[in-house]
């Protein structure tokens, strides 16, 4: 088969070498590229996913001069692929790289 199932809601259609929703299988760009390009992007302030618990200067609800949260979905069917808590001015991690001709020579499929 030459889609590999590499997290809850993502894939690598090894044949096509792009990455895949499996989901609902939109097609999010090249593999051997970081998926999240392909994706719808919410950068959240990190005060709105954790509110304040207390008043005054210390209320456990993250600084946003200091950390942002960044979600990913899907822009198929706005399932979320993934999160990620940067610091402000961080590029977007490139977290998942696959070595797609290991992958294809494992799978018995023609390396390209």
């Amino acid at each position: 088969m030459s889609v590999v199932e590499i997290t809850e809601y993502l894939a690598i259609d090894l044949t096509d070498t792009v990455w895949l929703c499996r989901r609902c299988g939109q097609n999010l760009g090249a593999a051997d590229s970081n998926y999240k390009f392909g994706c719808l992007v919410a950068d959240r302030d990190p005060r709105d996913v954790h509110p304040p618990v207390v008043e005054g200067d210390y209320t456990f609800a993250p600084d946003p001069t200091w950390c942002r949260i960044v979600e990913f979905y899907c822009p198929g069917c706005a399932v979320l692929l993934e999160v990620e808590y940067l610091p402000p001015g961080h590029p977007i991690t490139h977290d998942i790289e696959i070595d797609i001709p290991e992958l294809k020579k494992q799978r018995g499929l023609s390396i390209q």
